[in-house]
């Protein structure tokens, strides 16, 4: 191991996260040839094989699976060093890895672009994945923090709600419903429904109240997609209930309205996530903290344009 070089410890690791030379080659924007080559010569080094190929898939050898660890451990250790030096400079520099969950993407670009501005040293590594998604990549420890709308239970974490996350009833513009209003929920039992893919946090909150109603409502359509849903709403299949940040940007919602169901919007949070014990990074403690303020804003904005919009309808 001590012929290895760090280059060659940042090739391995990619190819092992993605079990791929290729995705390991265009990440670092290499060619597969390079990445094939520094693979071998760190496998000579360590003396053992390091992947191991069955059919067209890549896995690590046990010796291969302790050199990742190794990898990770290696790395999170240079990157605390640089950040805590930018810090004792009075800098801020280094690398934020944010994993989001699929709803997130509509409002945390928007939050992420002045963060980018203020801290022009700061590069983002943002990861958008579904909620099982997100409780791999944690378990794994793969990113500084995680955004979700649902804490994890049978995860030790640490965790702090920073935005409300309210998930209303929509239907389409010309919807009979559209202009009606504190419409009971039992009139969805009468509605064609679209749900999110079980599993979904937001298929759970819908039915955990549906069920405390005793209303059952007719599912048509199962889909895994919050546009697929808007699309379907859209195009008059049904009704369905979503995050209200779904409908961001605005020119989105000219399509599908909000009805005003009773017991409704569920009131849910955005949560700040990450594993308990878990040694946060000045950047990662940065954002945080800019996050909780950017949202209290951004939350402000949100209810002064509804309001303009209601007034607007009346």
């Amino acid at each position: 191991m001590n012929q290895a070089t760090l280059h060659q410890l940042k090739v391995f690791e990619a190819a092992a996260r993605h079990g791929s030379f290729t995705r390991a080659a265009e990440e670092l924007f290499l060619t597969q040839p390079t990445v094939s080559m520094q693979i071998k010569q760190l496998t000579k080094s360590v003396g053992l094989p390091l992947f191991e190929q069955v059919g067209k898939r890549l896995y690590l050898t046990e010796a291969g699976r302790e050199l990742f660890a190794t990898c990770r451990q290696i790395f999170e250790t240079i990157d605390q060093f640089q950040m805590k030096v930018a810090d004792l400079k009075g800098l801020k520099q280094g690398q934020l890895r944010l994993a989001v969950i699929t709803t997130a993407k509509y409002f945390i670009p928007r939050l992420l672009g002045p963060f980018c501005e203020l801290y022009p040293g700061i590069d983002i590594a943002l990861q958008v994945t579904n909620h099982e998604g997100i409780l791999e990549r944690m378990t794994s420890n793969l990113d500084d923090l995680y955004i979700m709308s649902q804490v994890p239970e049978h995860l030790d974490v640490n965790f702090q709600a920073f935005l409300e996350n309210p998930l209303v009833v929509l239907a389409p513009m010309n919807h009979p419903l559209a202009h009606e209003k504190n419409i009971p929920i039992q009139r969805l039992a009468e509605e064609p429904f679209i749900m999110r893919e079980p599993g979904s946090g937001t298929r759970r909150s819908i039915q955990q109240l549906l069920d405390e109603h005793q209303v059952t409502v007719k599912v048509k359509l199962e889909l895994g997609s919050n546009e697929a849903i808007k699309q379907a709403i859209a195009g008059g299949l049904g009704i369905s209930v979503l995050s209200r940040h779904t409908l961001m940007p605005e020119p989105a919602v000219s399509e599908v309205t909000i009805l005003d169901v009773e017991h409704f919007p569920i009131k849910r949070d955005w949560y700040m996530v990450y594993p308990n014990g878990k040694q946060i990074s000045i950047v990662a403690r940065t954002y945080f903290e800019y996050l909780l303020d950017a949202a209290t804003k951004f939350s402000v904005e949100m209810n002064a344009a509804k309001n303009v919009k209601v007034e607007e309808s009346c």
